[in-house]
């Protein structure tokens, strides 16, 4: 096989998959060349680099291999353009490597090392973003899933299967931000499999409800609704107090994207009770994140949803408290509810300024989902 041939395969058949014609993707090419200030050469022209893209494994450039990668919402390692060295094996993860091959039974040593290794990704990710750190994402979750099912029974097992539980979900929202919605909802059932041998009715909770998202993304929010809700219903009062009001928030943020604010506002406010009732800190929790600031966020996100002015209010102090480049993700998140709410509330200049804010911090963290959510907004 040449060299260029397993790119022109891959860039083709990423166009197949899609049911795209030439001149579909000719057009999302120059819609992202536009939303970064250039202009493509005539079409005749960009059809013919295409040709050569995908039947002569021709040279994708810089400039073209960052659209490519935009409007097929993959990485350029995705789409053959780069070359990725094979990572070295961290510390952590030759070790667990080397005691995997003669392991009979889990200990405590191991499980804190998987732990470490987690929530070392999670940090990343709240800095970095999805796309960056996603395939460290999946390895890991692949390396715990291995652990597990060779390990015998017992609490150390329910213990690793509840760190497989909390990787599964961290991997399967990176997924989900990047537009994967197949990976999203495979790595959630992982997640949610993991919540149940764990024991751990906070782990199959939170697994459970943030699959929901997968749904959302595809459209389907009567559905997200429906397990959101009987996620927090089978949680009860089993799970703490601050997992409580994220499943609140999260059923709020259903509700408003079925359009009823009522029972939206509602929720809300009982996750506000649950938060005041209770601390907002809880060590066996690292994957939930939910103070007044957060909860702001949430509540403004809905009320932007909703179409209603005062979502500016809270978003705007949601931002103050978050700061800026300390959460990409959600920083993206946050300016595009905040460009929403400036439209409904007329200001159209504000709205386009978080709109770029926007668009500049999904555009360093990969952030399919968002950059999805501004074409949205900036074609309207």
């Amino acid at each position: 096989m040449r060299e260029g041939d397993a790119v022109a395969n891959r860039l083709g058949q990423e166009r197949a998959n899609r049911n795209w014609k030439k001149s579909r993707l000719i057009h999302e090419l120059r819609a992202a060349a536009r939303r970064r200030g250039k202009s493509l050469v005539s079409d005749a022209s960009v059809a013919r680099r295409i040709a050569a893209w995908e039947n002569d494994g021709a040279t994708v450039g810089d400039f073209y291999r960052d659209l490519l990668c935009e409007v097929y919402g993959r990485s350029a390692a995705d789409l053959g353009l780069v070359e990725l060295p094979a990572p070295e094996p961290t510390p952590i993860l030759q070790e667990l490597v080397e005691r995997e091959l003669k392991l009979s039974r889990l200990d405590v040593g191991l499980v804190e090392l998987l732990r470490a290794h987690t929530q070392s990704i999670r940090m990343l990710d709240r800095r970095l973003g999805g796309a960056t750190i996603y395939q460290q994402s999946a390895a890991h979750v692949e390396q715990i899933e291995r652990i597990v099912r060779y390990a015998l029974p017992g609490k150390d097992r329910e213990a690793a299967a509840d760190e497989l539980g909390q990787a599964a979900a961290l991997a399967g929202w990176q997924a989900l931000d990047m537009g994967r919605l197949d990976d999203a909802w495979r790595l959630h059932e992982v997640a949610t499999a993991a919540g149940r041998e764990s024991s751990h009715p906070a782990a199959l909770a939170y697994a459970r409800a943030q699959q929901a998202y997968v749904l959302l993304d595809a459209g389907r929010a009567a559905d997200a609704h429906t397990v959101i809700h009987h996620a927090r219903r089978e949680a009860g009062t089993k799970v703490p107090t601050v997992l409580r009001a994220w499943l609140h928030a999260a059923e709020g943020e259903a509700l408003a994207a079925v359009g009823r604010r009522d029972g939206a506002l509602h929720a809300l406010d009982a996750a506000a009770a649950e938060l005041d009732a209770g601390s907002s800190d809880d060590d066996s929790l690292p994957y939930v994140m939910l103070g007044a600031g957060h909860l702001a966020r949430w509540r403004g996100h809905c009320l932007a949803r909703l179409g209603e002015e005062k979502a500016v209010e809270d978003l705007t102090s949601a931002l103050n408290v978050m700061g800026e480049g300390e959460y990409g993700r959600a920083e993206a998140a946050l300016r595009v509810d905040l460009a929403i709410a400036f439209r409904a509330r007329g200001d159209v200049s504000e709205s386009r300024h978080h709109a770029r804010r926007a668009a500049d911090v999904a555009g360093r963290t990969g952030s399919v989902r968002q950059r999805r959510r501004i074409a949205d907004l900036l074609s309207a």
